[in-house]
């Protein structure tokens, strides 16, 4: 498994308690369209995430996120 095969997995698992919708992940799902979070539901995430892979995503990277595959990919610059 690639590195960022792994780094979706583990966002993936990373969402579930926050997925309350139930809503199948890929690496398009949105976070405001389909998971349909709110600004406190992002923070919790973001905060989850980064404790996951000891890496800090500023604000300015938080804003330009909006699906999975697009936080996969700021993981993985990050963990480098």
């Amino acid at each position: 498994m690639s590195d960022r095969a792994a780094t979706f997995d583990t966002v993936k698992a990373q969402i579930e308690p926050f997925n309350k919708k139930g809503v199948a992940l890929t690496e398009a799902t949105t976070f405001a369209g389909d998971l349909e979070w709110d600004s406190l539901t992002v923070m919790d995430f973001v905060a989850a995430v980064e404790d996951e892979f000891d890496i800090l995503i500023t604000m300015n990277m938080q804003a330009e996120i909006e699906t999975v595959g697009q936080l996969v990919d700021a993981v993985e610059k990050l963990k480098k």
